[in-house]
Parts: structure tokens; sequence; C-alpha cells
């Protein structure tokens, strides 16, 4: 960050090192003004240490550490964050403090306007109970005309006193470039481990570290962000957002693979989230979550070639199972002294999933992906159309794991399983031009022609295809349907369904509490629109994919002033959805906290432009729009580097006519085989 004012001018750098649970600010001075100058600096921060700051702030207590002079803080509340010591430092160069943030900012103060600083004077060492708690401390420094200074701000917590003074006399010390450059390599390791050069400059800046960073840092570490700071790990959530790092931080894939295996109760369902370290998190009925673990486990042995995961022993979970018409439970489980390999943990996951309704479809319960939709099989015979194309898809990849590891009884339990699951959805959910959505606990179809809210629903569309299980014919059909009733190219929307419910009798669930035209009631929710694009991709169709994901680029929301006004939120990330209801059509909803992030890198890399490593294969089966010429690709793998040219003279949109590895050109395969150190050029060309 760059500032300048009244001749001084200003750098603020900040970063985290990987390992400490420490943020360091560095603070560069520089007298531009031609005069000698004497400034004071202040360092500011309000304590929260709790879920809520007017929770918390009564309970917190602070003090000056004697043996560093660093202001500690304390909350004495009980949990398990009791007696967790924070601390804010100016590395020991302090000279004035307060922790009492009435005296700071005053009385309406703001921090824009503090009322001590325009008083000026020294702070009045305030520390301790019974305050409004804050961290505030203060140094003053005489420069030179033309000289430099820096400040360094230490603000962290760690479990107790001696674990704060280390830290701090370890970082006090430290050569805070050098701490930079470590903090820069790692993350050029994850975020540069896949770079893409395309025809369009807003795509790369998206795929080339800022999705990826979204995923990695919002999604999977701090589980945070302006619209969401719980810090929970939602089962299904974290499992779709590593798969996108299954080629980049693969080692963060695994660990979180078996982190969510571990959230499993014995009987095979699981905690819908839950919250670290205590386990506290809810046990439900929503009838998706266990499956997205076996379905990750297929990604990343699909990726890795890594099948010692499947044999890594996890506990299970005890807890009191859901009574008769009891919907969830919130507890904090015990972990079991059973233990099973990964395996047995998806294939317990597989066989709970296998329970049909009267159409021979999945039972939904109280919602499926889409949690809103908690009301329609709330009562137990309710269906899920979408869910049986995922079931689908899930079931018959692990059939295969299973068949190969001797468990054959469940392996063809499974393959007949889908067998029955294709005709019933081609029964019973196909509607005429599309697939249904649902079965309410009646009987009643949600999601047909005949409905006046939710005639379509994009994801049981998207996911036939997907699944590759839909009839061709009719999976070319719906996402025709699709493309007409629920991609909307004036406003660049790709709608969840239309028409949204408003007024319809019957209680879909709480999606109905949003205003029509918002978040998942008929907005734009990305998560389920980058599914459209996979399907469009998956039929071959690169001109209408590369269209749809540019639509979704936000990058282009950004493209004019009256956009950005329109859009109004960050056009680097994201966005969880986009509204669709006037006058509010084009705005940004929630933003950074959106597993539709790492959809979006997979959509761009893996689905566009092809780019898949099976073990120590690598495929390029790219599916672009026919305008474009060509594209390039540069990866490491392990210590090899890799530079991929994709060349399309014929302006098609898929299809591979020619591979070249180191000048050779590579005759009767669709793979090329990958080393693990030197420099490789691939060459590619489709037609």
């Amino acid at each position: 960050f760059h500032h300048g004012s009244h001749g001084i001018l200003v750098e603020l750098l900040q970063f985290v090192p990987p390992e400490d649970p420490i943020k360091i600010s560095r603070l560069t001075l520089q007298n531009a003004s031609g005069r000698s100058r004497r400034l004071s600096v202040t360092a500011y921060a309000e304590w929260v240490l709790g879920s809520a700051r007017g929770d918390s702030a009564p309970y917190i207590m602070t003090e000056i550490d004697a043996e560093t002079g660093a202001l500690f803080a304390r909350s004495v509340l009980g949990g398990e964050f009791r007696g967790r010591i924070a601390f804010a430092d100016l590395a020991g160069k302090q000279t004035s403090w307060t922790a009492d943030r009435t005296e700071f900012l005053g009385r309406n103060g703001t921090p824009e306007r503090p009322m001590a600083l325009e008083l000026g004077g020294e702070l009045s060492g305030k520390v301790g109970a019974g305050f409004d708690p804050c961290a505030a401390l203060q140094l003053s420094i005489e420069l030179e005309a033309g000289e430099r200074a820096e400040i360094v701000w230490f603000l962290g917590q760690t479990e107790g006193r001696e674990q704060a003074r280390l830290l701090l006399k370890r970082y006090r010390g430290a050569d805070v470039n050098a701490l930079l450059r470590e903090v820069t390599h790692l993350w050029d390791d994850v975020l540069g481990a896949v770079q893409v050069r395309t025809p369009e400059r807003a795509m790369d800046i998206l795929l080339n570290r800022w999705v990826l960073y979204q995923t990695l840092v919002c999604r999977v570490w701090a589980r945070a962000a302006f619209y969401q700071l719980s810090g929970a790990y939602g089962f299904r959530d974290q499992l779709q957002d590593v798969m996108a790092l299954n080629v980049a931080a693969r080692d963060v894939t695994r660990e979180h693979l078996l982190r969510a295996a571990a959230r499993q109760f014995g009987e095979g369902d699981v905690q819908h989230w839950w919250h670290p370290p205590s386990g506290r998190g809810v046990r439900t009925r929503i009838s998706d979550d266990l499956l997205w673990l076996p379905y990750a486990v297929i990604q990343f042995l699909e990726v890795t070639g890594d099948t010692t995961l499947l044999d890594e022993m996890v506990p299970f979970l005890d807890g009191p199972v859901l009574a008769e018409g009891q919907h969830e439970l919130y507890f904090e489980p015990r972990v079991s002294e059973i233990r099973a390999t990964l395996f047995e943990h998806c294939a317990r996951a597989l066989d709970r999933s296998l329970a049909v309704g009267s159409h021979g479809l999945p039972l939904m319960g109280t919602g499926d992906w889409n949690d809103g939709m908690n009301r329609v099989g709330q009562g137990g015979k309710g269906e899920s159309i979408w869910l049986g194309w995922f079931l689908h898809t899930v079931l018959w990849e692990f059939s295969k794991v299973a068949a190969q590891r001797g468990e054959h009884v469940r392996a063809e339990r499974w393959r007949l399983h889908v067998s029955a699951l294709k005709a019933a959805l081609e029964r019973d959910g196909w509607d005429g031009d599309w697939y249904r959505r649902a079965y309410f606990d009646d009987g009643t179809p949600l999601g047909s022609a005949a409905d006046p809210e939710c005639r379509i629903d994009s994801i049981a569309q998207s996911w036939g295809v997907i699944s590759g299980a839909a009839d061709p014919g009719r999976r070319a059909r719906a996402m025709a349907a699709v493309d007409q009733h629920l991609v909307n190219r004036r406003d660049r929307l790709i709608l969840l369904l239309t028409p949204p419910f408003d007024r319809m009798p019957r209680e879909p669930g709480y999606i109905k509490g949003y205003v029509p035209g918002i978040r998942e009631n008929g907005g734009q929710y990305t998560h389920a629109a980058i599914w459209t694009v996979l399907a469009f991709a998956a039929l071959g169709d690169g001109d209408k994919t590369g269209d749809l994901f540019r639509m979704l680029n936000p990058v282009h929301r950004a493209a004019s002033r009256a956009n950005v006004q329109r859009y109004k939120v960050e056009p680097y990330v994201v966005a969880g959805d986009v509204y669709a209801q006037p006058p509010h059509v084009g705005c940004g909803g929630w933003t950074w906290y959106s597993g539709s992030a790492g959809w979006f890198y997979r959509a761009g890399v893996e689905w566009m432009l092809g780019f898949r490593i099976r073990g120590a294969m690598l495929y390029i089966d790219p599916c672009i729009p026919r305008h474009w010429s060509g594209y390039s690709i540069h990866f490491r793998y392990h210590t090899a580097c890799y530079d991929i040219s994709v060349d399309n003279p014929r302006h098609v949109s898929r299809g591979v006519t020619l591979m070249e590895l180191d000048g050779t050109r590579l005759i009767g395969r669709d793979n090329i085989p990958l080393a693990e150190d030197g420099e490789h050029h691939i060459r590619i060309v489709l037609g």
C-alpha cells in the first residue's frame, strides 16, 4: 500500500509467515518535504477474541508484559479459547499506549479521526479490565530531509504467555525482507504451478493465481470473509474446494480428505458442518453431504494415482442418532474407538445413500445440494433428481475402486443400483423438454413445465450431462432449455432456476424466504452456473462454453464505470451470487467465501483448456471457442517444467490431431508421459 501526504511518502507492507500465528506490518516512511520532520506513528487494533465484539468485550483483560513490553490481551470467558494470549507490539519501540478504546477514539469518534490524535500528546498507558478494549501503541520519530525509516508492527495470538514471548523475541530480531522472500517463494510454488496464456486476458488474470488464492486462503484456511465469519468447516464445502488443489497443493487436498472422513458417524452419515477445535457441529438429514467424500477421493486418485490414501485409518464419530421427526441436532460428538480405512468410510457413505422413494429415485431428506429446499423431502418420502445424477456418478466410479480392492460384492451391488437409477431417472425424471428437479413428499413433481414457479432448475440438467448418464438426445434438449430459459445474455446472468419461488402453495423450504431473483431463489448462484459451463463443455460446444465462462468472469463486470457501480463488489474474486431482481440486476452478492472459486478454476483449466493430469500422464482435451487460434500452458511437475503450446489452425472447438513431446511425434496414444525433472516442450495441434 502506498500513500503520500504533506511531503511524507508512506509504504505499508503486510504478510503472514507460513508457520506462525503472527501478522507482520512494515511501515516505511520517507521524508520528501525538504526539511526535518518529527512524526508520531500509531498502530491500532480492536480486540474481539470471540464471535461478536459486543458480547466478548466486557470479558477482555489487557496488560503490558513486563518481559517484552508488548500489549497482551486475553478473554476470561469460558470455552476452548479461554486463556489464549493475543498481542500487539511495535517491535518493542512503543513509547506510549492505551487499551481504552474510548480514550483513543473519543465520544462519537472514528478510526478516521480519533480524538487522541486530534489532541496530541502521549497516550495514557491505561490497561486492565473494565475498558472498551483496544490496542493503541505509539512511538515518535525524527526524519531529516530525504531520510527513510522503518517501523514494524506485530499482531498475533498464541496459546499462552511464553509462546507469545518467544514469538516476539524471534520476530523482533528477524530480517523482514528474508521473511518476505520466503513467503513469496511459497506462494509462487502453489499459485505458479500452472500458468495459462489464452486470447482472453481476463481469463488469464483469474486463472493465474487469483481464484486459486481465493480457494486456498479464504475457503480452506480462513473459512471466513466479510459475509461469513464462522470459521466452520462445511462437509460438502471444503471437499469441493480442495479438488481445485489436486495439482497445485495435493498435500492440502490429501490432508483435508482425511479430516473430512473423521467427521463421519459410524452409521455412515456426517456432520453437515463443524467447528474446530472442539468438533461441535450439526447432524442432519441432508442427503448429499456424505457423497462428496467418495467423489472427492475419486478425483484425488485420478490426478495423483496415490492409492495408499485408501488405506489410511480414520476414526468414526459417536453421538446420538436423530429421532423420528427430528431434522437436525447440534452437539459435540465423541471420537469413536472404531477406526476404518478411508475406503470403508467412503463405502459406508455410499451404502447409506441407496434408499429410494416411490419413483426409484434417491431420497432428498432435508435438502440436497440446495440447502434451501429443506422442506421438499422432510417427511422422508421426497426424492431428488439432481441427487440421482450425482449418485450415479459416484457409484459408477467408486465401484471400479471397490473391484480393484477385491470388494466384488459391494461393487456389484453398486453397479446394479446404477442401472436401476438410470432407468428411474429417464422414466420419472424426464419432463418432456428437460429433467425435473425433485418430487415432494406427496409425489408432486418440482421443476416441471406445468409449475408456475421453478419450472426448470439448472443443476438437474447440467449433472445429467456431467454424469454422462443422461440419454444423449435428452441431454442436448435439456441444455438447450437451460440456454433458452436460464441464460440471460442481456444482463450476463446464468440463473439457477426460473421463475423464482414466491406464491406457490407448497413450501419448498427457506429458499422461498429469499426475495425472488436473489441468491438461490432465481438469481445467479455462481456455483451452479459453473456446472452449466461444464455441461456445455462436455457436449463439445466450445463457443457456448467460452461465452458462458466469459459471462461468469467478474473482471468483465468492472469494464466500465457503469458496470462497477452496478456490480458493487470485488472484480478479482468470484462472487457466490449475482442478483437478477430489478432494480438490483447485476449487483454482486456474497464474495470471497464462495465454493464457486474452485469450480471456476477447474472449469477454465480442466474443462475449457483440457489440462488433466492422471498419475504420471498428461491429457490435453480442450473445448475452446472456435475463434481462438491457440493458447499455452506452463506447469511444474515435481522438479520438471513443461511448456505446452496448443495450436488451432482450423478453428475447431475440440479434437487433437497431433501431439509432440520435445520434438518427437507421439503416435497411437492420447496421453503424454511426464518426467519428474528437466525442461520439456509439448506441442498440440487441434483439427
